[in-house]
């Protein structure tokens, strides 16, 4: 029986590129579209935020000296893009019924998001992938994941990460002695500086007691995993304690 009934999934650009650092990889939409199918078979309800970054990177805007409003601009019509492109992957795999919610009007592609309605297509059993961030500059697609999770009355927000498996003591790209924590008290994961997910997206989080989970999504099956109760990755819930894995 599944511990979550209505989740969020945050994947980032990347996760759309794959291999490469830019554009579309099939075989990782393959594997995003398999993903959220195996969860939703189960009768969970899923909400989906991704990403812009394999389209339209911040850093790319600094180095040509583009305005970070215009950049943030370009970066919320990148995940518009990767919205749609997952709408039409899921459609092509399914006879589930996927809709796109965007906060920037743009009624040809996508609906405007009203978090009522939004509600009612999860309810259906709708996939629904949020685009467009929040409208708004300065803020990462973390904060609108935990945004539209918390709109939507989702149990958890899942945030899928790549070549690592959580959160870590230190960094374990360059320290061989570094320990994944297995949970993770929300304020000791801010007191600690930890960068793997926006400090404010996680304060958020932990101000409404919104469970996070923080997994290595190119493991085949880790959502399945975390839905069915088993401890993937890191968890932060509102009765957690720092422990770390063995």
């Amino acid at each position: 029986m599944p511990r979550y009934k209505r989740i969020v999934l945050k994947l980032s650009g990347a996760a759309v590129a794959g291999k490469s650092k830019f554009g579309f990889d099939p075989e990782a939409l393959d594997h995003i579209c398999n993903e959220i199918l195996s969860i939703r078979e189960l009768g969970i309800q899923v909400g989906v935020v991704v990403g812009g970054g394999n389209i339209f990177r911040g850093n790319v805007a600094a180095h040509w000296n583009i305005n970070r409003v215009e950049a943030d601009n370009m970066g919320m019509l990148a995940t518009v893009i990767n919205s749609v492109l997952l709408r039409a992957a899921l459609k092509s795999k399914s006879d589930f019924e996927v809709r796109v919610m965007s906060s920037i009007p743009m009624d040809a592609v996508a609906e405007p998001f009203i978090h009522l309605r939004a509600i009612r297509h999860l309810e259906r059993g709708y996939v629904v992938i949020f685009a467009g961030g929040i409208g708004q500059p300065y803020v990462t697609t973390d904060y609108p994941a935990v945004q539209r999770a918390l709109q939507t009355d989702c149990d958890a927000i899942l945030v899928a990460k790549h070549n690592v498996d959580g959160v870590y003591n230190c960094d374990p790209r360059t320290n061989t002695d570094a320990r994944r924590y297995r949970t993770l008290t929300y304020d000791e994961f801010v007191q600690r500086d930890l960068r793997i997910m926006d400090q404010s997206a996680l304060l958020l989080a932990r101000d409404h007691n919104l469970p996070v989970h923080i997994f290595n999504f190119d493991q085949i099956g880790c959502i399945r995993r975390i839905c069915l109760g088993e401890d993937v990755g890191t968890a932060m819930t509102p009765m957690a304690t720092t422990v770390l894995a063995d």
